[in-house]
This record gives C-alpha cells, sequence and structure tokens, in this order.
C-alpha cells in the first residue's frame, strides 16, 4: 500500500480543521498523527508545516503545532489584500508576459476544463495554483512574487473550500478565459480587474464562505 505523501497528509488535516474533529487551540501531535496515517514522523512535519505556512495552525517553541483558525475579520483582510495584489500581478504581467507562458496559461486552462468536467475539485485547485503562480512570476518583480506566494499559501485551504460551492468552478473557469485574452492583449486594466475579482470575497461571497466553514464543522 502506497503511502501517503506530505500534501496529502496536508489536505486531510485540513479537511479534519474544517470538519470540527479538530478544535482551535488542539495540539497536533506528530506521534499520534504519523500513527493515524501509518507514516514516519517526517511527512508529518512537513504537512504541519504547510498548515503553519497557511495560518490554519501556529507553532509554538517547544511546544509544538497548535491549530489557529482565522476568525472573520482577518478572514476577510486576508482576502482583500490577495485581491489587491492579484490585481497588481495582473497588470504588470499584461505588459510583461511571454508568449511561452501564454501558452503555459492556455494549457493549464486546458487541464481546469478537464477537471471541471470530472468535477475534480482537488484537480482543479491544483492546477488553478499553478495558473497563478506563473501569472506572479510573469509580472517580473520577484519581491511582488514571493509576497504574492506567501499569502496564495495562507489562503490555500479557504480557496480550495469554495471551489465546492454549486458553480464555482465553471465560473473561476471563465474568470480564467478572460484573463489569459486580456494577458494575450496586453489590456493590463482588464486583466488587473478581473483577476482582482476572480480572488475578492465580499458581501455574500464572504457570508457564503463563513457559512460553508460552520456547515463544515456541524
Amino acid at each position: 500500500m502506497e503511502k501517503m505523501r506530505p500534501n496529502e497528509i496536508a489536505d486531510t488535516l485540513e479537511e479534519l480543521v474544517f470538519t470540527g474533529s479538530f478544535n482551535d487551540g488542539d495540539r497536533l501531535d506528530e506521534i499520534r498523527l504519523a500513527a493515524r496515517f501509518g507514516v514516519s514522523r517526517t511527512p508529518i512535519r512537513e504537512a504541519l508545516q504547510r498548515l503553519v505556512a497557511s495560518g490554519l495552525a501556529e507553532q509554538i517553541p517547544r511546544r509544538g503545532v497548535f491549530v489557529r483558525q482565522p476568525g472573520p475579520v482577518e478572514l476577510l483582510q486576508m482576502f482583500e489584500t490577495m485581491a489587491e495584489i492579484e490585481g497588481v500581478c495582473g497588470r504588470l504581467a499584461a505588459a510583461r508576459i511571454s508568449d511561452i507562458a501564454l501558452q503555459d496559461l492556455e494549457q493549464t486552462n486546458q487541464r481546469c476544463e478537464q477537471a471541471v468536467a470530472a468535477q475534480d475539485h482537488d484537480g482543479y485547485y491544483r492546477e488553478n495554483e499553478y495558473f497563478h503562480h506563473v501569472i506572479y512570476h510573469q509580472t517580473g518583480n520577484g519581491f511582488l512574487e514571493q509576497e504574492a506566494l506567501r499569502l496564495h499559501r495562507r489562503l490555500k485551504p479557504f480557496r480550495r473550500l469554495q471551489l465546492r460551492w454549486r458553480g464555482r468552478m465553471s465560473q473561476s473557469m471563465a474568470e480564467h478565459q478572460r484573463i489569459v485574452t486580456a494577458l494575450r492583449d496586453g489590456d493590463g486594466t482588464v486583466a488587473s480587474e478581473t483577476l482582482r475579482n476572480h480572488v475578492a470575497v465580499q458581501g455574500e461571497k464572504f457570508h457564503q464562505l463563513i457559512a460553508s466553514l460552520k456547515m463544515a464543522a456541524q
């Protein structure tokens, strides 16, 4: 039997946090988790570090790793910041993106379409993540790219959750196509606005996210 990889363990731990199997403040014990997943402590440590990077857990020196659920205000602020960063990335990438990167984005969108057809939420997220990473890199601004990647990692579990909303994958796919068209046309305004709206969680979308978190925890 093939053992689970760190990313698969991290995905499962995120699910357990969302569904209330682990509560805010609970300690994530490496030894118990290693026994639970049938792996050594090394992949557990890697998985826990991903949770720490996403903000779902906090590492306290000499004590261990503990579940940390961001509150609604903090979550809203993170999404608001991410949306603005994505907008800047879109504007810069529209002026600087290479033809090879555009082809890469188009191929990524094709794989996204296959994931939508298969209703493969996790598969779609993996391609979606790569899609955004390409755009960050094509800004030509290494500092901005690293800041975008850092916040992207923090919001990963919540953005994965959004893809389970009815119709969200198809909506996201349509937005991806508009983004690629704007980048190909060199239209920084449209690329920026579309990316900002693609990521923003405001109004009804924010209420839906909070409701999804509450339902997952029931």
